[in-house]
């Protein structure tokens, strides 16, 4: 985790934008010493973005997994999976 002053923000961006490309984790930038906004390079944010999203997905299944809902057998999954690729 790297911790910056707004101050390196607005003196020295380049060296707070290569820091973000390089370790592709988030910098938290400090203004009067408190935490004030996060920076991170777009690259980072995208796959952060992804995973949660990803994670999220997971979640849900495993919610319907154990309500009971969306559940399939061995043999439902073979048949659905059959239907659709057998046209290919």
């Amino acid at each position: 985790m790297q911790i910056k002053s707004s101050t390196a923000l607005r003196n020295d961006y380049s060296m707070i934008s290569n820091l973000a490309h390089q370790t592709a984790e988030p910098i938290y930038i400090t203004k009067n010493g408190e935490g004030d906004v996060v920076v991170m390079s777009i690259d980072a944010f995208e796959q952060r973005e992804k995973m949660l999203e990803h994670r999220a997905k997971i979640l849900e299944a495993e919610l319907l997994r154990l309500s009971g809902e969306s559940t399939y057998s061995v043999d439902e999954v073979r048949n659905r999976l059959k239907e659709k690729y057998s046209h290919v």
